[in-house]
């Protein structure tokens, strides 16, 4: 298992825990305003496992849950192994993750190794591998989330509202989704690291807050549980 990053205390990435936050690297998507491409690109000086178990040791009292994140987490071979060590500190376990590999979710899914799921949804089926890249497939994302709501997992699907996504695009992924038990969306921040074919999407000038939210209203017919 490798660790590229780690936020050693957060408050906003497990809802109402404190947890800390591993982020893998390498991704098999590449969305145009992501913000963690030098964990993905595996730029950045790793964190040994030994440190890793060592610190959330010495944390069991302090922290809540253990968040993994990336990059994308479902794409380490070891990943299993890594949440049920992680398990045996007692830590709550939430994983995020593009839900591209719907077969891993399962795995841990039978297993009951995750206690909460963040999956993103990135664009409407018919854009999704313009928006996140070639080898990105939207309907693997939808069999995820379709087998969080058969195991009655607790999760989240979260969408980013990039300015190249407009109201009409998201009542229809409102639409291609079933009715998920909380539908984030996100405010669009421009990224500091980006390819250099991007930058006339990335300057884009973002939402505002009242913008997402207005959209938000329109969303709430098709997801009631959305929440800007």
């Amino acid at each position: 298992m490798t660790i590229a990053g780690m936020v050693k205390s957060s408050l906003v990435d497990y809802p109402g825990l404190i947890s800390c936050v591993l982020f893998v690297p390498g991704c098999n998507y590449n969305c145009f305003y992501c913000h963690n491409r030098p964990i993905i690109s595996g730029a950045q000086e790793k964190i040994s496992l030994e440190y890793i178990y060592s610190f959330l040791e010495s944390r069991i009292d302090l922290l809540d849950a253990v968040v993994v994140s990336g990059g994308e987490s479902t794409l380490q071979n070891d990943l299993i192994d890594f949440l049920t060590q992680l398990k045996e500190y007692g830590f709550k376990l939430k994983l995020d993750t593009n839900g591209s590999n719907p077969h891993v979710v399962s795995e841990i899914l039978e297993k009951r190794l995750c206690d909460y799921f963040a999956v993103d949804y990135k664009a409407p089926l018919s854009k999704y591998s313009e928006i996140a890249g070639n080898q990105a497939a939207g309907e693997n994302v939808l069999k995820t989330i379709s087998l969080l709501m058969e195991h009655e997992a607790a999760f989240e699907v979260r969408t980013t509202v990039y300015p190249q996504l407009c109201e009409n695009d998201l009542i229809q992924m409102a639409k291609e989704l079933p009715c998920v038990p909380r539908y984030v969306l996100n405010r669009y921040r421009k990224p500091e690291e980006y390819l250099p074919c991007d930058e006339e999407r990335i300057s884009a000038v973002p939402y505002t807050q009242n913008q997402i939210q207005e959209m938000a209203d329109k969303v709430r017919q098709f997801q009631p549980n959305v929440v800007a």
